[in-house]
């Protein structure tokens, strides 16, 4: 099923994340949107385990499916990305995360919006958590965002500057990576490190120019979310990262955005502070002090990444 007309590009990038690939895939082969209005495309990021293996048996199992398995070398999330973009015939392209699985009528809702709103530069849909045992009693709604979930309820509409989408369900007009650029690869996690920000820096640069992007209520997908994550080890280093990447970000820009970054963080540990009491006057204080845990190790990625 040969075509350069695709509606969408579907890029999933992956990185030794074997055991959770296909059944993304098989999503997508059971989607209800019609096989010939859309491309899959998975980006090997050097995976060192048998994803290779899966993904190509996967295409020969369903020759007719538009489906094409691409290695990336260059290391990181915004390579493989960047690759996606390069290699995507869709006028618009899809990323999910290597680890997610979609509605059956997700590619039609996102087309169906794309369609219908001829404004919107891009989207991100609703993620719902698929925990592997279950949420840890220490995860507040204010720190649930780390299993990169986002509900923002069920009405569609237009992200504001402090919110955009996240990484394993989002969607961009292809043209849009001609006029405002691709994923900025010093951004983004690479192999096994706790980097990110890229989609974050990609649709400020967007909305700054004024562009719209929307969040799709009816368009989902589940984020299957490991034990692992939970390891104190794992939250630190996922803490850290997250301020480490904020200042490459806002730097990137200019040392007045730093400085506004740091201002917002001074803010955010008021904020936090606030929510510390409550959780402990209504006998929480798990959640109370993991709540100033992240905090502290943001704010050292923020001000001191060099130390730690």
């Amino acid at each position: 099923m040969e075509s350069n007309n695709y509606k969408l590009s579907v890029v999933i990038c992956t990185y030794n994340r074997a055991g959770f690939i296909i059944d993304g895939l098989v999503a997508l082969v059971k989607q209800t949107l019609n096989r010939a209005l859309f491309e899959v495309l998975v980006i090997n990021n050097n995976c060192t385990d048998n994803t290779e293996t899966l993904c190509k048996n996967f295409a020969s199992d369903i020759p007719d499916f538009n489906y094409r398995y691409i290695v990336e070398t260059r290391q990181g999330i915004s390579y493989a990305r960047n690759r996606g973009v390069e290699e995507a015939k869709g006028e618009i392209i899809v990323f999910l995360d290597d680890d997610a699985v979609a509605n059956s009528d997700y590619l039609e809702k996102m087309l169906t919006f794309f369609e219908q709103t001829p404004i919107a530069a891009g989207c991100g849909g609703r993620i719902y958590p698929r925990f592997e045992t279950g949420r840890p009693r220490w995860m507040s709604h204010f720190l649930v965002a780390l299993t990169s979930s986002i509900d923002l309820g069920n009405k569609t509409k237009v992200f504001t500057l402090r919110q955009f989408p996240v990484g394993a369900n989002m969607a961009v007009r292809k043209k849009m990576f001609d006029k405002h650029g691709l994923f900025n690869p010093d951004l983004g996690r690479k192999g096994n490190s706790m980097d990110g920000a890229e989609e974050k820096d990609l649709f400020y640069r967007m909305m700054s120019a004024k562009e719209k992007i929307y969040y799709v209520a009816d368009a989902i997908v589940y984020h299957y979310v490991p034990d692992k994550r939970f390891v104190f080890d794992f939250f630190k280093r996922q803490s850290i990262g997250i301020g480490k990447s904020e200042q490459i970000r806002s730097k990137n820009i200019s040392n007045f955005e730093y400085i506004k970054s740091i201002i917002r963080e001074s803010l955010k540990w008021g904020a936090s502070c606030v929510l510390f009491l409550f959780y402990l006057f209504t006998l929480r204080p798990v959640k109370a002090w993991r709540l100033l845990v992240f905090r502290w190790y943001v704010s050292k990625g923020l001000l001191f990444p060099a130390v730690v």
